[in-house]
């Protein structure tokens, strides 16, 4: 099976510290994979490659078959990847539907003088953009439903805040969705319910999902598959069980005394 999303000797270095290195990496479609590691290693970089904030230093990402590599950024979001970042950059001035509607102007086809003389076919592209908006926003239900369209971002919530900026993030109409720590700062509850939500969006939106998280209850609730980097070294993959169990992803969490504790306690008769 041919994946959607594929790194492939992948290496980044900002002067002389190798943020990523040789990095091979997989999503396919309709999977949820998790990327874990200390701070650090990587992960976030990781995203900024994806996206076309950073250049590779060496290596390929495709979706689709196709090389991303030197692309801007506007295009790799055309082409069907979209993000939502770790620290929250909503439009807080502006309605909570009207961030989700500049999501879909880099997709219009109107120019400066349709929407000056606002043409029949400008008002048709403004009609579905607030349409598409209020779709998204319902697939969020009640919490961005109703009276909050006409609200401003800075009133909501912390955790309606990330639910926003995931609405804005699909109404990109993306292909895959790269959710940088979307459980960040919410508590039990709020961690329980963005844990459900990143699984309909797979089961129910069809978006494939590569998601950055430090919650390892979040991890092992939606992750089909689950990658561990440290110092942007992949030294695991495979199931939450088996990276999690894993000496080295042990190691770098915890620290090498705690890796062989681990070991030992494995080895000890029952």
């Amino acid at each position: 099976m041919t994946a959607l999303l594929e790194l492939e000797g992948v290496s980044k270095s900002f002067g002389g510290l190798r943020v990523i290195d040789g990095l091979d990496l997989a999503v396919n479609e309709r999977e949820i994979v998790s990327v874990i590691g200390p701070n650090g290693a990587g992960k976030t970089t990781l995203f900024n490659l994806i996206t076309g904030l950073y250049h590779p230093d060496a290596g390929q990402i495709r979706l689709e078959g196709r090389n991303l590599v030197g692309l801007a950024p506007h295009r790799i979001t055309k082409l069907g990847i979209a993000r939502t970042f770790q620290t929250l950059r909503l439009f807080l001035n502006m309605t909570v539907k009207e961030n989700v509607m500049a999501a879909q102007y880099g997709r219009t086809k109107a120019g400066p003088f349709r929407s000056i003389v606002r043409t029949p076919g400008m008002r048709r592209e403004e009609r579905e953009i607030h349409q598409r908006a209020e779709e998204k926003l319902a697939f969020f239900g009640k919490r961005l439903m109703g009276y909050r369209w006409d609200q401003p971002a800075y009133s909501l919530s912390y955790a309606n805040r990330r639910r926003l900026e995931i609405a804005r993030a699909m109404a990109a109409e993306p292909r895959i969705l790269l959710l940088d720590e979307p459980a960040a700062g919410m508590n039990p509850v709020e961690t329980h319910e963005i844990t459900e939500l990143i699984a309909k969006l797979r089961d129910d939106g069809g978006y494939t999902i590569l998601v950055i998280e430090h919650d390892m209850h979040v991890v092992e609730g939606i992750s089909d598959r689950v990658t561990a980097l440290d110092h942007g070294v992949k030294i695991a993959e495979g199931s939450f069980e088996q990276v999690a169990t894993d000496p080295k992803v042990i190691e770098a969490y915890l620290g090498i005394g705690a890796a062989e504790e681990e070991a030992d306690a494995d080895a000890a008769p029952a």
